[in-house]
């Protein structure tokens, strides 16, 4: 299974993943042929990536760090609660505490799985789906930061509902696809004050997961908002929230953007790193990220391709590869498998994307 864009996947190709809205109704199920119809309806709903299975990627399968089970009930627990907010109905709070346990239980049984998978959301439900994945992500960096249960619970209620304040916001706004202007970018801004406050009402939510809902948007140097605040005057639940919610903002399809490739993702958060991150927080966060996910294709500096076969966790730079393309730029009969964690002399040098791999591999409907 791999995730490629969806202007060069091929009728006949099969579904690696199912697309699932924040109702958790299945829209179009895991291993369905693809054809004109399914492309253009995914285009329509707002889809530009999808998983597909690939023969060339063998049988091996894909962990993911949070069941889809889970993940399905977490996005329509989070949609219901913006959904309350936004008729003026109190919160089920005793739901959202238990279904941060329920992912921090997960996170923790799957601790040596590395984050791979990225969801796929329409447009209607990103910001849904984007909570869930903010959550998950800052969990697992909490773990790393050696975080207890109680204070690991407390970042996870936080980052669930870091974005709550824009159930407060005109739903038109949230969506545009243009630029903002002055008015309408101040009163977006307010949103993390909206958060604060909807969260800080409820007794038994911690304050501390209000503060990440307030303090999200500031930065390292003191230059964010609504408080300019500054280095670790910025509360530590939100300066690892504030990593978590721009890795994920990166790898989303926007407007006027593709979504970045991975490693890009995480080379742009580091050049980031003692401007708008604490240095601690994004080495913690990025030790749980899978570098090169499974089915990526690198070039090597021996000029060998490979398509990352397995991850390894304790060396996430250093995946083992399915040799398809040899040295001579030909396609290898009988792939091979090569742990580049005891290759130290074989590196990965390039991130290949769909385009440069269909130059090399002109590629057939039902691949």
């Amino acid at each position: 299974m791999r995730k490629i864009p969806l202007n060069y996947v091929d009728e006949g190709m099969l579904l690696g993943r199912s697309i699932i809205d924040s109702e958790g109704n299945i829209l179009l199920r895991a291993g369905v042929e693809l054809d004109e119809y399914y492309l253009r309806r995914l285009y329509e709903i707002g889809i530009h990536y999808i998983y597909i299975l690939d023969a060339i990627f063998g049988e091996e399968e894909e962990a993911d760090v949070i069941s889809e089970e889970t993940r399905i009930t977490t996005v329509k627990l989070v949609k219901k609660t913006f959904s309350y907010l936004q008729q003026d109905r109190k919160i089920n709070t005793i739901a959202l505490r238990k279904i941060v346990n329920n992912l921090l239980d997960e996170i923790l049984d799957n601790s040596n799985v590395l984050l791979s998978i990225s969801d796929i959301s329409t447009l209607d439900n990103r910001i849904f789906y984007h909570s869930v994945s903010v959550c998950t992500l800052s969990i697992m960096t909490g773990i790393t930061m050696n975080y207890n249960d109680t204070k690991l619970k407390e970042l996870g209620i936080g980052a669930l509902l870091h974005d709550i304040g824009k159930s407060k916001i005109d739903p038109d706004l949230l969506n545009r696809s243009g630029d903002l202007n002055e008015e309408e970018s101040a009163l977006l801004a307010k949103h993390p004050e909206l958060g604060y406050s909807i969260i800080r009402d409820y007794g038994d939510l911690s304050l501390l997961s209000a503060h990440v809902a307030l303090q999200h948007h500031e930065r390292w140097d003191g230059k964010g908002y609504p408080r300019q605040l500054a280095g670790h005057n910025i509360h530590e639940y939100a300066r690892i929230v504030a990593a978590a919610n721009t890795y994920d903002e990166l790898m989303t399809d926007r407007p006027k953007r593709p979504a970045y490739q991975v490693n890009q993702a995480i080379n742009l958060i580091k050049r980031m790193t003692n401007i708008y991150f604490d240095p601690a927080v994004i080495a913690a966060m990025i030790s749980n990220i899978a570098s090169y996910p499974l089915g990526s294709f690198l070039k090597l500096n021996t000029g060998e391709i490979g398509i990352v076969s397995r991850i390894n966790a304790e060396t996430p730079q250093r995946p083992t590869l399915r040799i398809i393309i040899d040295k001579s730029q030909r396609r290898v009969q009988h792939p091979h498998e090569i742990d580049l964690s005891r290759m130290t002399t074989i590196i990965p040098v390039e991130v290949l994307s769909e385009r440069d791999l269909q130059k090399l591999m002109p590629r057939k409907s039902g691949a």
